[in-house]
């Protein structure tokens, strides 16, 4: 993770970088990055202290031994607390206000308009059904397209939002459970984002597809200036299409897709004047990321790597961890080393580029720009981690049990049985 004062952000991010032969392409042309360089983060920037306050999303608090080292975490969750709300009271929606970006750099436009009928139209914010899923991410280590199979069993046959349908799964509140978590979406006004010459550049995917390479420093102030003007008690999420971020100056440490965070009125702490009720923003920013950056064809390297995976890992991180200081016992997992050891609460770490199909896509469904195709016509959200995995929880009693019977009873992550790796069979493990 990385970190910085204000604010505090957890970031989505795919490092890709070029073989020598592509950098010494003209610079007027975008420079091809090289697949062997080809990775997926999230990382960390910044953060505030969360206060006992009205102005921000609805959420509780909540509190687990980790019998592994015998600390008792506390943690702040969006929604309705699972296991003390009852009836309507446990049915929460968040306003998420979405301002699309059209941004501006290396003389192309990336409008974030683009996308924005496909994001509505996905599971983010559509209804789906979660009981089986078609195609799964394999157990090979380049993270290709594998069978699917049963994936919520407990709510097959319920139409849900598919943040929904993973916090009831967290909390084994599925089936007729009256507990949801859903998102309402409000299209803001389009902002314009004209990138300097010197903060951003154009690469080229091994299959063809340009997309922006912006400066994450620079990236990140352009969206704390927009935050500042945000609905506290909303969720703001802004959308780009193709717009990754490098870290620091070599425009080859990249790509950040996405990030998650909050801030507070005043100097990190919340208004002078707020009465112990100050403001706390959260706020998103996730790229769409079109087939063949990624993915590969027909369903190869890093097959979930498309579309909304960024957007989907950056919420089900907001609603677990939305004031991004939900502390654990850290932990590590050969399936996201570049986290190297992490001790925060962030869902979609130590998954990233794992994922499953789900829903009708019908957007950039066509062959890649070399002719080869990635795009499968489904949406592939990342699988997510649960709660019970960090504070090492064993047997888990708390998530939906998992597919077939194991001793550990509940699933460790929204895939369960469909996370092919062992590693989320069990509990996390130390950094040893």
């Amino acid at each position: 993770m990385i970190r910085k004062c204000l604010p505090l952000v957890a970031v989505l991010v795919g490092l890709l970088l070029f073989g020598l032969a592509e950098i010494a392409a003209a610079q007027s042309e975008p420079q091809v990055i090289a697949d062997s360089q080809l990775q997926a983060l999230t990382t960390t920037v910044g953060g505030a202290s969360v206060l006992p306050t009205t102005r921000t999303v609805p959420h509780w608090w909540g509190s687990t031994l980790d019998p592994h080292n015998g600390i008792t975490y506390g943690y702040n969750m969006v929604g309705a607390d699972p296991n003390n709300c009852s009836g309507s009271a446990c049915s929460v929606t968040v306003q998420a206000d979405i301002t699309p970006l059209i941004v501006n750099v290396g003389g192309l436009t990336f409008s974030g308009n683009n996308v924005l009928n496909a994001t509505l139209a996905s599971p983010q914010f559509e209804l789906n059904a979660y009981g089986t899923t078609p195609f799964a991410t394999a157990g090979a280590s380049n993270l290709p397209r594998g069978l699917g199979g049963s994936l919520s069993q407990n709510d097959a046959g319920n139409l849900l939002q598919l943040q929904d349908a993973t916090m009831r799964a967290q909390f084994n509140q599925t089936g007729s459970s009256s507990y949801h978590l859903n998102l309402n979406p409000n299209i803001l006004p389009a902002v314009t984002i004209n990138v300097p010459s010197n903060q951003g550049t154009l690469l080229r995917s091994g299959r063809g597809v340009i997309f922006a390479d912006i400066n994450i420093s620079w990236w990140a102030a352009q969206i704390q200036n927009l935050e500042t003007s945000a609905d506290p008690t909303h969720l703001a999420i802004y959308l780009t299409d193709n717009v990754l971020l490098h870290i620091g100056k070599n425009i080859f440490n990249c790509c950040v897709i996405g990030f998650h965070g909050t801030r507070a009125a005043g100097s990190g702490g919340g208004s002078n004047n707020s009465n112990g009720n100050a403001k706390v923003q959260t706020f998103a920013w996730a790229s769409w990321v079109q087939p063949g950056i990624y993915a590969r064809p027909n369903g190869g390297t890093d097959w979930a790597l498309q579309d909304i995976h960024a957007l989907s890992h950056e919420i089900a991180e907001w609603a677990d961890d939305p004031f991004v200081n939900n502390l654990v016992e850290p932990w590590l997992t050969p399936t996201a080393p570049q986290y190297g050891c992490s001790g925060i609460l962030e869902t979609g770490d130590p998954v990233v580029a794992i994922g499953f199909a789900v829903g009708t896509n019908t957007f950039e469904q066509g062959p890649n720009p070399n002719g080869t195709q990635s795009a499968d016509g489904y949406y592939h959200p990342e699988d997510e981690v649960f709660l019970p995995w960090f504070l090492r929880l064993a047997p888990n009693n708390i998530s939906e049990p998992t597919q077939t019977s194991s001793t550990n009873v509940g699933r460790y992550t929204f895939m369960g049985d469909l996370n092919p790796f062992p590693g989320f069979r069990e509990p996390a493990t130390g950094c040893q």
